[in-house]
């Protein structure tokens, strides 16, 4: 069962974060808040960490550890706009209609 005890049992074996949550099968960043009841990102935490055990200097990349995946310049979400638009034939219609006027 994953507890603040497992987690700080294996901080006294030398693992990380990181190997912590890989071992465990949670997240670096759920680790932290079990070792040390504070969230990872830094957000509604009290200033003073170093006197709680386990407790980083930081702990910001335990928060959002996979890369971010700008889904916007995929070649499928294109697609999908592009299907959106063709589909809303009213919008399409007021959009050339205010073109006409415009020129």
């Amino acid at each position: 069962m994953v507890n603040r005890a497992r987690v700080h049992e294996l901080l006294d074996r030398g693992y990380d974060y990181d190997r912590i949550g890989a071992t465990l099968g949670i997240a670096p960043g759920l680790a932290y808040l079990l070792a040390t009841g504070l969230p990872a990102d830094g957000s509604d935490a009290p200033a003073a960490r170093s006197d709680r055990p386990g407790a980083l200097p930081t702990s910001q990349h335990l928060a959002n550890p996979e890369p971010a995946d700008n889904t916007t310049s995929r070649d499928t979400v294109h697609a999908w706009v592009q299907g959106r638009v063709a589909s809303d034939l009213q919008m399409r219609s007021a959009f050339a209609a205010r073109r006409r006027k415009e020129d």
